[in-house]
């Protein structure tokens, strides 16, 4: 603390500042670098309109993603910083090459690169943790490039490792390994994204192949994803050979359910049996498909419950699919009247009344028959069609049933109730 008050000691440091800055701050060669960075800030700030049309045409085509809208108006956001990072990159390269000074640079480069990063990251990452990983992570990296401490940390990063026989792990290798799969599989996310909006677009493809071939694309994708992110870290892939046939094994005996259900999904999109959007009842279930899964087909009921089918029962159980080939269905209403009405009149009524609602196909007429001849009624059987069984059944038929029950009230046709006749037969008195 004396030091602090001492005015020879603070004399003595503030020449030894100013020799500092007049030796490695306020010398030409950094006055150059500052007007290379000038320059370079002022031809990508003339040149950031011309960007900014470029990344709008490639990436707001007709039918393209929401997340390519999006990162397409962040391309145009970081025009500025991205054109000057590209000069500025370039620029280093060839004062490094021609052994010129460009430390500035060098920061000038990392700072950019951790500008445009960030503002990525927070608009292509909607998990705010993930978002904020990442950008502790491009800060750390950048200053310990700035300090000149990445060479020396990625040592010594690599210096703690293990050895699994002709494999080598270090934390390194864990660390790139980590943020090439999750790069690899941001970009396999999206292009399977991509992929799975231009198939829905073909006009020839069924929705039952269009299922299978978005499930098909982005597993391979995935796959694809994992390995080149193992391939990249140095990894050799036969050393998996072993490694993949015990989990052939273990799939054989422990996940025979899950395969199956896998497989079987696949061969229900094969032959196209049943597709989202089919109304189909198994067992107790009634109601339409809304996905096919890997393992299991949803199904909403019309009382909004979702039934996760296993895709096995779909195969081994009886489907009634009520939209396979064709939508129009038939329902059958049983109808009754006393023996005193008009049955001709009665019979014209239901088929009048069921011609009233709107949801009967008018194009196929309805029709009446009798059934036969009851205790307490004779029994009519009216026949409609409809086209649209995914809104409901039971309630077309209230609908139907109520105009029947109108219509016979105005034309004084008797519904029957039970009845029964009773006979005393009368014996001779006992005395």
């Amino acid at each position: 603390m004396e030091k602090l008050v001492d005015p020879v000691y603070l004399e003595t440091q503030s020449r030894a500042l100013l020799d500092w800055l007049l030796a490695e701050v306020l010398v030409l060669s950094s006055f150059g670098q500052l007007a290379v960075i000038v320059l370079a800030y002022l031809i990508a700030y003339m040149g950031r309109r011309q960007w900014g049309r470029l990344i709008a045409l490639l990436t707001h085509w007709r039918g393209a993603d929401n997340i390519v809208a999006k990162t397409g108006e962040t391309l145009s956001v970081v025009a500025l910083p991205f054109i000057w990072l590209v000069l500025q990159y370039v620029f280093g390269l060839i004062a490094a090459f021609a052994e010129w000074p460009h430390h500035l640079m060098t920061v000038t480069v990392s700072l950019l690169t951790v500008w445009i990063i960030i503002r990525l990251t927070t608009v292509l990452i909607r998990d705010k943790s993930w978002a904020k990983a990442i950008t502790i992570g491009a800060w750390t990296v950048a200053a310990l490039n700035i300090v000149n401490l990445l060479d020396p940390t990625m040592a010594f990063l690599d210096s703690l490792s293990i050895t699994l026989g002709d494999l080598r792990i270090s934390l390194l290798l864990v660390i790139k390994g980590m943020l090439s799969l999750a790069i690899l599989l941001w970009l396999a996310s999206m292009s399977s994204r991509l992929l799975e909006q231009r198939i829905h677009a073909l006009p020839n493809i069924t929705p039952s192949m269009q299922v299978l071939f978005t499930k098909l694309a982005r597993m391979l994708l995935l796959v694809i994803a994992v390995f080149v992110a193992m391939s990249i870290v140095g990894i050799d892939l036969t050393a998996f050979a072993v490694f993949s046939g015990a989990l052939g094994v273990g799939i054989g005996f422990g996940l025979q359910k899950s395969v199956s259900n896998l497989f079987t999904g696949m061969m229900i999109l094969m032959d196209r049996s049943i597709k989202p959007g089919d109304v189909i009842e198994v067992g107790d279930t009634y109601g339409t498909i809304n996905s096919l899964g890997g393992r299991y087909a949803s199904v909403i009921t019309r009382d909004g419950i979702e039934h996760l089918i296993p895709n096995e029962e779909l195969v081994t159980q009886r489907v009634a699919n009520w939209t396979h080939s064709d939508s129009d269905i038939r329902l059958r209403l049983s109808v009754g009247i006393a023996y005193g009405s008009d049955v001709p009149l009665a019979m014209q009524t239901c088929i009048e009344a069921a011609k009233t609602v709107e949801r009967v196909l008018p194009r196929r007429n309805p029709n009446c028959l009798i059934l036969g001849f009851g205790d307490s009624s004779i029994d009519l059987e009216l026949r409609i069609w409809i086209s649209d069984p995914q809104n409901g059944v039971a309630n077309i038929k209230s609908e139907v049933f109520l105009q029947i029950w109108k219509m016979f009230k105005e034309k004084g046709i008797e519904m029957p109730f039970p009845q029964r006749d009773v006979h005393i037969k009368s014996g001779p008195l006992a005395v």
